[in-house]
């Protein structure tokens, strides 16, 4: 299997007439409009459409009631068919009650999920007839009404460009942003705010390191380490990096549990090893790296450490003193912040050796025709006008999560993501990617699995149509370990705080009813 398959179906009302009564209401919910990518075989192409054809005469006489639009399928051996649902969960002729109601709370105290809930307006809505259940928290987290009414102020009430300007409200912005600053400092314990460099994304945190200190510090034949589950972000810096200096790329393999081989780790450190980069947590595997034990193996041969944090710092107390990281990177809009801001911590010593990354303003000291200074960190790595609101929502997002705390919600999301993991096991043919969750081996909140002979696009399309159910399918920015994992693609899962066990529940009834439409087509 290569690719997802389902033609294209577009939208039209079924009604049938009521058993109790003359009046037609609503039979049938329809199938999804789902993009057409042909990558599986004509054979099986044709199948399903005579399956479409054979399913329509089964239907109780019914009749169309104010269409949409229709969609005309036909084959070299048949005639056009015309049909149209608006929702439609299985190949039994009855709407599906999947998610057609959010369960309650069971009686007892509410759940960290159940009490959150309120705070994320986006959640409360409705998606293809179904109500919303969002599991892919991984790709993004969704934002508390506290973060949306921080943006609002700002740019309703003190919108203005930071350390420019003497009036009232270039200092509040400039304050509130400064504050922002110090509240990651907080947040991950850093020494100072000076160690908190503001940056787009994750994304251009690791470019900035590589372009600056890497460029600064790496020579050909220097080694560095990273492990095969890194997302892109990790990896293509340092090819680029490699390509200019010469410097060379190893990589090291996941173990029998399917985590990155921390053995296999030690035996490639050496005194040509000059930085080791690696993740957290994985945002496909959902394994957990020793990440201060990893600084210790690093250090003992003078290499540096980069931590890709965006899988860790939104999910559990991250202390980059503990942990002795030299770099540590993480997005805002993965913790209930905005989009277009991220970090990079960077021990300050580092930080205050390395040129700048960008030029232009704010980051100078003094420009003169010939030549310039630069500021200090963090003001050297910030060029430009940065992201003020989005800093700004990123503080308040961390105020909200630090209400909450990161241990209860670490606490909350391990127990969470072991149940996802045990009710997908109950799927048929499921491969769930990644360590078994143990007293001894930890998960993250997410679960990435294959359905054997389904693929994982057409699984989350049918789960988005039919189900209002959010996952994400693809490499997950992850394709060298799906190759590694003999896949080209998995769905995904991924829980966050505001989750409840009646989401899970939800999706695992609905991936059931994703998994027999399909089946029924074998």
């Amino acid at each position: 299997m290569t690719g997802p398959v389902l033609a294209t179906l577009v939208t039209v009302t079924v009604c049938v007439p009521d058993a109790k009564t003359t009046s037609p209401t609503r039979y049938c919910n329809g199938f999804p409009r789902i993009l057409t990518q042909v990558h599986r075989s004509l054979k099986f192409r044709i199948q399903l459409i005579r399956k479409m054809e054979v399913l329509l005469p089964k239907l109780p006489s019914f009749k169309f009631s104010s269409p949409i639009c229709c969609c005309s399928i036909s084959t070299r051996s048949s005639s056009y068919v015309k049909f149209g649902f608006r929702r439609f969960s299985s190949l039994s002729v009855c709407a599906s009650t999947v998610n057609e109601a959010v369960a309650e709370p069971s009686l007892g105290s509410p759940s960290l999920g159940h009490t959150t809930r309120p705070h994320f307006p986006i959640l409360h809505q409705e998606v293809n007839g179904s109500k919303l259940v969002y599991l892919d928290n991984a790709a993004t987290s969704q934002k508390p009404t506290v973060v949306l009414k921080t943006l609002q102020s700002y740019y309703e009430a003190y919108n203005s460009n930071v350390h420019r300007g003497i009036h009232f409200l270039s200092a509040k912005a400039t304050d509130q942003y400064e504050a922002a600053r110090r509240k990651v400092a907080s947040f991950i314990n850093a020494s100072d705010s000076s160690e908190i460099v503001f940056t787009r994304n994750a994304t251009e945190a690791i470019n900035l390191v590589a372009y600056s200190w890497g460029l600064s510090n790496l020579k050909r034949d220097d080694e560095i380490i990273l492990t095969v589950a890194e997302h892109h972000s990790a990896i293509v810096p340092w090819q680029l990096l490699a390509q200019k200096v010469g410097a060379v790329l190893k990589f090291v393999n996941l173990n029998q549990y399917e985590i990155p081989d921390m053995d296999k780790l030690k035996e490639l450190l050496s005194r040509k090893t000059k930085l080791v980069v690696v993740h957290h947590v994985s945002n496909v595997l959902a394994s957990v790296l020793p990440v201060r034990d990893i600084a210790n193996w690093a250090h003992d041969v003078g290499a540096k450490v980069l931590v890709d944090a965006c899988q860790s710092v939104p999910h559990m107390t991250v202390d980059v003193h503990s942990l002795n990281v030299d770099f540590l990177v993480a997005s805002s809009h993965k913790m209930c912040g905005p989009t277009g801001v991220g970090f990079l911590y960077g021990k300050i010593d580092l930080l205050s050796s390395m040129p700048p990354f960008l030029g232009g303003g704010e980051m100078i000291s003094d420009v003169f025709l010939d030549h310039s200074t630069y500021a200090e960190p963090p003001s050297r790595f910030e060029a430009g006008t940065p992201a003020i609101g989005e800093a700004i929502g990123l503080g308040a997002a961390i105020d909200y999560l630090s209400g909450i705390g990161m241990q209860t919600i670490h606490d909350y999301e391990v127990e969470l993501g072991r149940y996802l993991y045990e009710r997908l096991l109950s799927i048929p043919n499921i491969r769930i990617y990644g360590p078994a969750p143990s007293e001894k081996i930890k998960r993250a909140a997410l679960c990435s699995f294959n359905v054997e002979n389904i693929h994982a696009t057409d699984l989350a399309t049918f789960l988005d149509q039919q189900h209002g159910v959010a996952i994400r399918s693809g490499h997950h920015c992850a394709q060298p370990l799906h190759r590694y994992l003999g896949v080209n693609a998995s769905a995904r899962a991924s829980l966050y705080f505001y989750n409840t066990k009646e989401d899970v529940d939800n999706f695992i009834q609905a991936l059931n009813d994703t998994v027999n439409f399909f089946s029924s087509f074998k």
